[in-house]
């Protein structure tokens, strides 16, 4: 493939309006396709990777290409990162670019600093390294420069596993059992699945396997009442219905009245007749105070830095800081204690974040722990014996991208004391 000089040039706009990273890059590319709907279905798919691939590996390319514009970051993301030779890209070269991208192909990176190679701001890498070994760092930003995989959850409602796979081989698509969620499928490739049959019947969601493993944390029953308390776009409250066989009563809680929105459609595609969106003010807010002491399990999947996603949300890594994250775990801690008035006694709270840094983990909770003596944390180990998930854990619950082949995820199993 010839990569039209259109083409780049397209890419190379896209690019600028995704570099001064105020916004979060999908978002904004959403915006650039609808500004340019003559673009087709390829040429969208080939501007994604680009952009991606920059933003994957922005300090590595800034490093080695001199003023590195809009322009030369994406086609140094092409050369060094895609494959693209320089006869394929003659097209998009001009004269004086035929030096350094020679140079680019030329260049040896292995000899560069871990955070640069990795591409990885240093509080970052500084973290990770700090939290184990150099070899588990490096291991650790490898799978974070690798795309996600296509990740889907049967909605056991309406379906069964080995029937959607038969269904998806059947339509061409390659696909397996995950290897840890019994209702996840792991897809090969990058299928429109949007607009199979399977999703448009609400008989699979796309969720990321980490994601799908928290439900089983929570193991909602039948006639329980249940709190999502960050509902977001409603992936986990979907799970926890179709855990609850649509019995009981299930409360989407969210501050975001978009977010609850876009989580409308889903909803009733899946078939749940027992979800109850509620838009919140805060933690606080009356909706919450009604039912303090009421709940049987709350699920907190909490805001948090998101450096667990960086696969499919590379440009986090340039968006975060010591700063924010800071910002974040104070956020977090006040939206569990917010949380917890709504668990009754004998209950159980699920804190979850899908960061991988212990400030807004093991720290939130054991200060939560601290502050709340009638709360103590279950053994993550024994919940997923319980629901048969043949992964190792320990106190607390920890996927990382390198070993389990998911975003990284923390989660903490709390349940608050019965009286004696």
């Amino acid at each position: 493939m010839q990569p039209a000089h259109g083409l780049v040039k397209a890419a190379t706009a896209a690019m600028g309006m995704v570099l001064p990273l105020d916004h979060p890059a999908d978002a904004v590319l959403r915006e650039f396709f609808g500004a340019h709907r003559e673009l087709g279905s390829h040429d969208r798919a080939f501007i994604a990777e680009a952009i991606f691939a920059v933003l994957r590996n922005k300090r590595l390319l800034e490093h080695l290409v001199a003023d590195p514009t809009p322009r030369k970051l994406v086609l140094a993301a092409l050369i060094k990162m895609q494959g693209y030779s320089l006869s394929q890209l003659d097209a998009a070269l001009g004269s004086g670019d035929r030096e350094w991208a020679a140079a680019l192909k030329a260049a040896d990176v292995e000899s560069l600093p871990p955070a640069v190679r990795l591409s990885l701001p240093d509080w970052i890498y500084e973290r990770v390294l700090a939290a184990g070994t150099p070899e588990e760092a490096v291991a650790f930003g490898r799978a974070m420069l690798r795309p996600a995989p296509l990740d889907l959850r049967v909605n056991t409602l309406s379906a069964d596993r080995e029937k959607v796979l038969a269904e998806l081989a059947a339509s061409g698509i390659e696909a397996k059992p995950t290897r840890y969620s019994p209702v996840g499928i792991r897809v090969a490739g990058k299928p429109s699945i949007n607009r199979h049959r399977l999703f448009t019947s609400g008989e699979v969601e796309v969720q990321d396997e980490g994601s799908q493993l928290l439900a089983y944390l929570v193991a909602p029953k039948r006639r329980e009442m249940v709190v999502d308390f960050c509902a977001g776009a409603g992936g986990k409250t979907l799970e926890l219905g179709a855990i609850m066989h649509s019995q009981g009563r299930l409360y989407a809680f969210d501050i975001s009245e978009k977010r609850l929105n876009n989580f409308k459609p889903r909803l009733k595609r899946s078939g749940l007749s027992n979800v109850h969106p509620q838009l919140i003010q805060s933690e606080h807010d009356i909706r919450v105070k009604r039912l303090a002491g009421k709940i049987d399990r709350v699920l907190v999947d909490a805001p948090c830095s998101g450096l667990g996603t960086l696969r499919r949300n590379p440009d986090l890594k340039w968006r975060q800081s010591p700063q924010s994250v800071v910002e974040l775990a104070a956020k977090q801690s006040a939206i569990l204690a917010g949380a917890a008035t709504l668990v009754k006694p004998g209950g159980r709270l699920v804190f979850a974040t899908c960061s991988i840094l212990a400030d807004e983990n093991e720290a939130v909770v054991e200060a939560f722990l601290a502050s709340r003596p009638d709360f103590h944390a279950v053994d993550c180990q024994q919940v997923l014996d319980e629901s048969r998930i043949a992964l190792e854990s320990g106190r607390f619950f920890r996927l990382r991208p390198q070993e389990h082949g998911t975003d990284g995820f923390f989660a903490a199993v709390l349940e608050r004391k019965a009286p004696s």
